[in-house]
């Protein structure tokens, strides 16, 4: 593996058709917005890879760092602090200071799409970019899929069967070169207005996670 930048889709990348005229819209109605793909967040000689389902409208396709400006990044990067594997303070914007230390967050999919729900034909395209990603991460020991289309579009690019390794959340799975895949609903608003996720569930495959690797007396040395 290298450790070198993976490959990115370009600021005006038209592969998604949909999702470029998408961009395009919300450019007009979001001026001062980011409104292109994001790029992942984190240190690439990172032991974790936390995957998401795609860039919040007013999230992250606004502020340009994953999971950063809506719900969502309030619940993971809290827990992130919580667990030392980041730094500083979360401020709901780019510029906030925040710093990852032990992981890194991408998206299977880089550009907001229509209602938050990518068709599987732009998560088919846009995995390519999830693979490099993978590629340029030599101490990844860990991947937290954060809902189901996470870890079907990660098995994927691993070249695994979903029966191989069933989503569930809190489940764990030993995978090839050494790999750890951990699954957690997804940090979504939804999700926790309904109960489906609490903080407490959500702390506890993060506890799991710094158990695993290992991580914990890392995270003192940062």
């Amino acid at each position: 593996m290298s450790s070198t930048a993976p490959a990115s889709p370009e600021h005006d990348c038209a592969l998604c058709p949909r999702l470029a005229a998408f961009r395009g819209e919300n450019s007009r109605l979001l001026p001062d917005g980011h409104n292109a793909p994001v790029p992942s967040f984190g240190p690439l000689d990172a032991p974790l890879l936390i995957v998401g389902l795609a860039p919040g409208l007013r999230g992250a396709n606004f502020t340009g760092r994953p999971f950063t400006g809506d719900y969502a990044g309030e619940l993971l990067y809290g827990a992130l602090l919580r667990f030392g594997l980041a730094s500083g303070s979360y401020g709901a914007n780019a510029r906030d200071g925040l710093q990852l230390d032990l992981c890194r967050i991408s998206n299977a999919v880089r550009c907001a799409p229509p209602q938050n729900k990518p068709t599987p034909q732009e998560i088919t395209t846009c995995r390519c970019f999830l693979a490099a990603e993978l590629a340029a991460m030599p101490r990844a020991r860990g991947l937290l899929c954060l809902g189901r289309i996470a870890h079907d579009s990660v098995l994927r690019t691993l070249g695994l069967r979903a029966k191989a390794a069933p989503f569930g959340h809190g489940a764990v799975h030993h995978v090839q070169g050494g790999i750890t895949l951990y699954d957690s609903y997804h940090c979504s608003r939804y999700n926790t207005n309904t109960g489906v996720l609490t903080t407490q569930m959500f702390d506890a495959v993060f506890a799991a996670i710094v158990d695993d690797l290992r991580l914990a007396s890392q995270a003192e040395g940062v």
